[in-house]
């Protein structure tokens, strides 16, 4: 009996083993499996385009990380330290708003990654003569720059991604967490202030009692110093509705009701004026006026186009159009179209850097290649800032204000590639 109970132990001891063994095997064959799906798309490139590749991408990892490091350090680290030691900010929470910062920076180092890599990468391979060995065996420059063009195209789907759904989000965390950490004795950025919103359309003829043909006039001025938690504080509104009556009322707050669609104001007072002159002035504590959710819409459009998707940014400027504000809706109409042209910078900037870097009489080190993206950065980044201020200000259309910068620089590029092939 002893000796059947010690054979089935061994077996069933045995049959553990085998078990663990096949569970091992299953493990390590799943984990070939993954790792060969990850792998063959890589070696089903063409060499060529591999070896490219394996010459832009590491420099592209380290511009990116150098860029982002000094942007964050200059725009959000430096004054992080001034908050924690000044108002007390603890470092966990500081460190939190740094990492909420990050994809702001990112988007702004992508582009500038690209040209420094691609420049680097070029210019390295053309120093060793590589590429001009490529173009003896009959390799055509614009073959040569392919993957250089493919990894920025690569790189203008994920800034606009990054832009369009991650900053615009990561934004409004870091100003909740640096505000939570600072307390709200600090921070002032609870609410908004100066409110303006203007309504347009047709008056009231003071004999005929009727809506004049024309509807393009100034009806009302709607303002409010303070506006915070779905109030609006210090209100004052200009009623010209009227032909040769107008209206001034003044209050200490107001709020809409969407139930009866209209604003509710306490604590005030209207001033009446008469077509002869005379006034009148009735203070109230609560008064109903019939107007529309206009002010209140406007006060919950972000400050910043930064902090607004691009669906975000057409519904703002669908309530800029409604405040006749002509100077704000081109400039949300020039952000809009910024929102695609800062990602359309990366293919820019890999067209100009692997043209440059590819032309077979540069030679040029790693610090020169870092100017010469410094100084080709600026000089884009200038000229968007001024064609942005014409957008602006109506000099040209929002829509060609935000492209030229990004068509000249194309242009650039494609001259650059022409003659770096003649070479």
């Amino acid at each position: 009996m002893f000796s059947k109970s010690l054979i089935f132990y061994n077996v069933k001891k045995d049959s553990k083993k085998s078990n663990k063994f096949l569970l091992k095997l299953s493990n390590q064959s799943l984990i070939k499996t993954t790792i060969n799906k990850i792998i063959t798309p890589w070696y089903s490139i063409p060499l060529i385009d591999r070896w490219l590749l394996g010459q832009i991408i590491p420099p592209m990892i380290f511009a990116i990380s150098a860029f982002t490091v000094i942007s964050l350090s200059v725009g959000v680290m430096f004054d992080l330290i001034r908050k924690i030691v000044e108002y007390g900010l603890p470092l966990f929470l500081a460190l939190k708003v740094l990492f909420f910062s990050l994809p702001s920076f990112l988007v702004l180092s992508f582009p500038m990654a690209v040209l420094l890599s691609t420049l680097l990468a070029y210019g390295k391979l053309s120093n060793n003569s590589e590429l001009l060995a490529l173009k003896s065996l009959g390799v055509k420059t614009s073959r040569i720059i392919s993957p250089a063009i493919a990894i920025s195209i690569f790189m203008t789907g994920l800034t606009f991604y990054f832009n369009d759904n991650l900053v615009p989000a990561s934004n409004k965390l870091a100003e909740t967490t640096l505000r939570a950490g600072i307390g709200s004795s600090f921070s002032e950025e609870n609410g908004k202030e100066n409110i303006m919103f203007s309504r347009y359309g047709s008056r009231i003829n003071s004999e005929t009692k009727k809506p004049t043909k024309n509807n393009s006039k100034l009806t009302h001025i709607f303002y409010s110093q303070w506006y915070e938690n779905k109030i609006m504080k210090n209100v004052t509104l200009l009623d010209f509705s009227r032909e040769d009556f107008q209206q001034i009322l003044k209050a200490k707050k107001g709020r809409f009701d969407k139930k009866i669609s209209s604003w509710i104001f306490s604590d005030g007072s209207i001033v009446s004026i008469d077509p002869s002159g005379q006034t009148t002035n009735i203070q109230f504590k609560e008064y109903t006026y019939p107007f529309v959710e206009g002010p209140m819409e406007l006060a919950k459009v972000p400050k910043d186009a930064n902090e607004m998707t691009v669906k975000q940014a057409i519904q703002a400027e669908k309530i800029y159009k409604k405040t006749g504000n002509l100077k704000e809706v081109r400039r949300i109409k020039v952000r809009i179209q910024e929102k695609f042209t800062l990602p359309f910078a990366c293919l820019v900037f890999g067209l100009i850097g692997s043209s440059l870097g590819s032309k077979s009489n540069l030679r040029s080190s790693k610090s020169q290649g870092f100017g010469l993206s410094v100084i080709l950065i600026l000089i884009y980044y200038v000229m968007s800032f001024i064609f942005s201020s014409f957008g602006v200000k109506g000099i040209l259309p929002p829509i060609f204000a935000a492209w030229l910068p990004v068509l000249i620089s194309l242009g650039g590029g494609i001259y650059l590639l022409r003659k770096s092939s003649s070479f």
